[in-house]
């Protein structure tokens, strides 16, 4: 049984129902130690007003989520898209959260290269870990699933990740976070994950819904799907991972519609069953 001392629910997973104060509150209501905030959310209370929230409720702030879609070949974009990484950067600072969840971007479809705009995304991380240093935050950077490589990330799998941070050079700004939804078919994940070693700061757990009805918000709750959970945590644990475990689960259909605090309950229940 895993020590819920570990659970971390990610502010997107009751993101219909809850503004900043109702979703905090409810963290510290349920026993919830530790929160990932959604950056929308974020804009909305005021980064000094959530973190006096924050401290209120005596919270851990995981991650910020998420900054990026830096890929875009136009110079002009490319520059708005890293001055938001910055500002990204300074609020999860201004938080407390140890990590920000680095979304790449997607293909131009002008260019239809997923090469350069791989490359770009590599030159553009390297500004950016400059600034990351300066506030101590680190950038994790987190795969996702093939099937939004269009259009949201060209960071498509763990092994790319792990060239990239090769490549970067500084393990000490740039980490991997590791979500079950993105990496569960790949059929090097217990190679990579062993090779990423200390390098995973993130680990996030979902599910894959056989009758998935949307590639992005249909996530299944935990022990709803196909994905094999425990085993990718035991991968993960065994690189010396023993950080938080961060339940993200995006659901337009069922569990947004729901109420939070059910919702909650049954996630710690899953939790201690299904992870």
């Amino acid at each position: 049984m895993l020590d819920e001392s570990r659970l971390c629910i990610h502010q997107v997973t009751l993101l219909r129902r809850w503004g900043m104060s109702e979703f905090l509150a409810g963290m510290r209501r349920h026993g919830v130690p530790a929160v990932a905030i959604w950056r929308d959310r974020l804009r909305e209370a005021g980064v000094a007003d959530t973190r006096r929230m924050i401290d209120a409720e005596d919270l851990v702030v995981t991650s910020l989520c998420a900054a990026g879609l830096v890929t875009t070949p136009d110079r002009v974009a490319a520059a708005l898209a890293l001055d938001d990484v910055i500002r990204a950067l300074d609020e999860a600072a201004a938080i407390g959260a140890g990590n920000l969840m680095f979304v790449a971007g997607g293909v131009d479809p002008g260019e239809r290269s997923v090469y350069a705009a791989r490359e770009r995304t590599l030159d553009r991380l390297a500004v950016i870990g400059e600034h990351a240093r300066k506030v101590g935050v680190r950038v994790a950077l987190e795969p996702l699933h093939p099937m939004v490589c269009a259009t949201r990330s060209v960071l498509s799998t763990l092994a790319l990740a792990n060239d990239w941070c090769d490549r970067l050079g500084d393990e000490e700004t740039f980490g991997i976070a590791v979500d079950t939804y993105a990496v569960w078919w790949d059929p090097a994940l217990a190679a990579e994950i062993a090779r990423a070693g200390r390098r995973i700061i993130a680990f996030h757990v979902n599910d894959w819904l056989a009758d998935t009805r949307d590639l992005r918000l249909d996530r299944g709750m935990l022990g709803d799907g196909l994905i094999d959970i425990p085993a990718i945590r035991r991968m993960v644990e065994a690189t010396g991972y023993a950080g938080y475990v961060e339940v993200e689960i995006f659901s337009e259909r069922d569990w947004w519609r729901r109420d939070p605090d059910e919702v909650i309950a049954i996630i710690k229940d899953r939790f201690r069953r299904d992870v």
